[in-house]
Formats: structure tokens, sequence, C-alpha cells
């Protein structure tokens, strides 16, 4: 018994791992993808329609980039660094 319990919990330890780090590379992955997306619809003049981003786009506007941040967030449920990448994004369309 205690043998089958010395070698699951490396096994499980691994498998952790190893999903973990999928994970990682996935979102690695989307985020370079929604690069590229944002790029081609910027080169097109294509804006993304979110009414909800109104208020985002405004804070930015007035220089507020924390609130903006914040806004972001509630509105879409996003990370910090995600909310605070799209706030500068944002910002540099501006």
């Amino acid at each position: 018994m205690d043998i089958a319990v010395y070698l699951l919990i490396p096994l499980i330890m691994l498998t952790g791992w190893g999903i973990e780090r999928r994970i990682e590379q996935t979102g690695r992955r989307i985020a370079r993808i929604e690069r590229k997306l944002d790029l081609v619809m910027e080169r097109l003049g294509i804006e993304e329609a979110d009414p909800g981003l109104d208020r985002v786009r405004a804070l930015v506007r007035d220089g507020k980039r924390v609130e903006a941040v914040k806004a972001y967030r509630r509105h879409t449920g996003a990370g910090l660094k995600e909310a605070v990448d799209e706030v500068d994004r944002l910002g540099n369309r501006s």
C-alpha cells in the first residue's frame, strides 16, 4: 500500500505539471492570435463594437487609466494584466 502511494504521488504531480504547462502554452497562443487579429482589424479600420467599452474609452480619453482598468475588468471579467494591456491598446488608438 505504501509503495503504491509513493508511486502515485509523483505521477499525479507530473500530470498536474504537464496540464499546467499546456494551459500556459494555450494562453500564449491565444494572446498571439488576438494580437494578430487586432493588427488586421486596425489595418482594415474595423473597430470592435462593444457598447460596454464606451465608458472605458471615455475614461482613457480623460486620462483616468486606473479607473479605465477597473471598468474594463468589471465589464469583461478579465484579469489585471489583460485589462491593463487592453487599456494601453485603447490609449494608443486615441
